[in-house]
């Protein structure tokens, strides 16, 4: 490891990104985090993991899979340092997700409309 003071352990990342310690150790597995060990055998995850880990939930909230999240990271050529134009990539690969959910949505609402005032409320038809 490179200097010891960029890089924290599983529990101060837990803390600073309010991720479960568990949930850290999934996203490990999964491939969407980077850890080191030290000396002692300690998992420990550089400070720019971080904003990884901020996109990571962001793109949870909007619905995003842990697949399509890895999907988009996978664009990215230099995980090291990510620049600005990179960060807006990542952010465009949500454009198509968002554009669907939000026309689900807009027919949900416009259908449910319709069927409360009917009383079907077909969900093949909302759906």
């Amino acid at each position: 490891m490179n200097s010891e003071k960029e890089y924290l352990s599983v529990g101060e990342v837990s803390k600073r990104s309010g991720i479960a310690v568990s949930a850290l150790h999934f996203y490990e597995t999964k491939g969407l985090l980077r850890t080191v060990r030290n000396a002692g055998n300690q998992r420990r995850i550089h400070r720019r993991e971080l904003r990884l880990l901020s996109y990571i939930k962001v793109a949870q909230k909007i619905g995003l899979t842990l697949e399509e999240i890895k999907e988009a990271f996978s664009s990215i050529e230099n995980k090291e340092h990510l620049t600005a134009k990179e960060w807006k990539k990542l952010g465009q690969s949500w454009d198509r997700v968002l554009t669907e959910r939000l026309e689900l949505i807009q027919r949900m609402k416009s259908q449910l409309s319709l069927c409360i005032g009917c009383g079907c409320l077909s969900l093949k038809i909302v759906l």
